[in-house]
């Protein structure tokens, strides 16, 4: 008995030491991370109670849902906000001396504009979220539970609100490129903070990005105000579609993921991609029937009429760093990345920083050039089996892993006959 009390004793010690060993690193990088990003940290909880607050106190005062003469307004918002982003730019070239210009008259129609876009934000993603339920209703999309219960309620309610939307530090090893870390921080950031940021982020061993974020799928959902209808609609969507997910194993894996609790690249990668397709499918069809008029499309924007063609330079780019990192060469790739985004740049595509957290930022979106990830296209290919966006939801909510989505696939392809 007392040699296997001492084998145990023995065994309990091994044990501490090798979790100590193993968690003492993680807990030491993140306490380093966490004194470099709270003087910037964007607290979301805050955020959320004032904004549900705002959300109830419409409900009870009656203003939620009211759509009178705000179709006129939707136009004359977005309208707005294409003369702010010209604004916005001129008054940059005035102060850096590249352009004459009265300083004071553009900052005052500035704020006339951005004062006058506040007036009317609410109902204006008032509007939208009601032609949003109404599409996803004539999709036959109503709740998660409607698969098994048929039920013909709409749940998540959609709500966002338009606002500017908080930044996020992204985190990735330098020796792969994986999303490790995501902190939200404050919308008032300017470049020298990010830099600043980065730089001492960058210090503990890792690649890390500031990046400036559409939407994050709070609840309300957190919809930027300074982009087109189009994106507005489409990024609505996107988040809401979180929301949705996350009443799904496919969702809750990913609720796993993020919180850190099972982490997961591959599920974070199948989530985003089908919030981004199915964003892009119901928000094209709201904006061409309701907002297209002469105005060109924005699904035409990938076309390629020059010999420079961004997405496929951002694939083969990709591509490349893969094959550094996969060997070690860890600083080639580096140098690399740099070397392609000074050549981007020079071809009308500025892009701040390009490394590895960029890469595990926007790759996480299985449907765009950054990404060469095998799931968007698997997903692309179920998505055109699927007998409508629905089937295609039920499918794909179920789902655990990458491996049920290739199984789905090439299941799918058989029955059909699909070579």
């Amino acid at each position: 008995m007392y040699r296997y009390k001492v084998g145990l004793l023995i065994a309990i010690l091994m044990l501490l030491f090798t979790l100590t060993a193993g968690c003492a690193p993680r807990q030491d990088f993140d306490r380093h991370l966490q004194t470099i990003t709270d003087p910037y940290r964007f607290h979301l909880a805050k955020w959320e109670f004032k904004a549900l607050g705002g959300e109830i106190g419409e409900f009870f005062s009656g203003r939620h849902g009211s759509t009178d003469n705000v179709t006129s307004e939707v136009a004359r918002y977005f309208d707005n906000v294409g003369q702010i982003q010209v604004l916005e730019s001129e008054i940059e070239a005035v102060k850096a001396g590249d352009q004459p210009g009265d300083l004071v008259a553009l900052e005052d129609e500035l704020g006339r504009l951005r004062q006058e876009n506040a007036e009317v934000d609410d109902s204006v993603a008032r509007h939208l979220e009601t032609q949003i339920r109404e599409t996803l209703s004539q999709q036959g999309i109503y709740n998660p539970a409607d698969k098994y219960i048929r039920l013909k309620i709409g749940f998540p309610p959609v709500s966002f609100k338009l606002d500017n939307p908080p930044y996020m530090l992204v985190v990735s090893p330098r020796d792969r490129i994986e999303s490790i870390r995501e902190i939200t921080l404050l919308p008032e950031l300017g470049v020298k903070d990010m830099e600043s940021i980065e730089a001492q982020v960058d210090k503990l061993g890792v690649s890390s990005l500031v990046v400036g974020l559409g939407g994050l799928s709070t609840y309300p959902s957190y919809v930027t105000d300074e982009a087109d209808l189009q994106f507005i609609i489409e990024t609505a969507v996107h988040e809401w579609l979180h929301q949705y997910l996350i009443f799904t194993p496919l969702g809750f894996r990913y609720m796993l993921d993020i919180t850190g609790i099972q982490p997961d690249y591959e599920i974070s990668v199948i989530n985003e991609t089908v919030a981004s397709m199915v964003g892009k499918e119901i928000g094209g069809m709201i904006y061409k029937e309701h907002y297209a008029r002469d105005e060109k499309d924005r699904t035409g924007l990938d076309t390629v009429e020059a010999g420079f063609n961004f997405n496929r330079e951002m694939r083969e780019i990709r591509k490349a760093v893969d094959n550094y990192l996969a060997q070690g060469e860890i600083e080639k790739a580096e140098q690399f990345m740099e070397q392609k985004r000074q050549y981007l740049v020079d071809n009308g595509y500025y892009i701040r920083k390009l490394n590895q957290a960029y890469f595990a930022f926007y790759g996480a979106y299985a449907d765009s050039p950054t990404s060469i990830s095998p799931i968007g296209v698997e997903l692309k290919k179920l998505r055109s089996q699927s007998a409508s966006l629905k089937g295609f939801l039920e499918t794909v909510m179920s789902m655990n892993s990458g491996q049920e989505l290739a199984e789905s696939v090439s299941g799918n392809s058989t029955a059909a006959g699909i070579p």
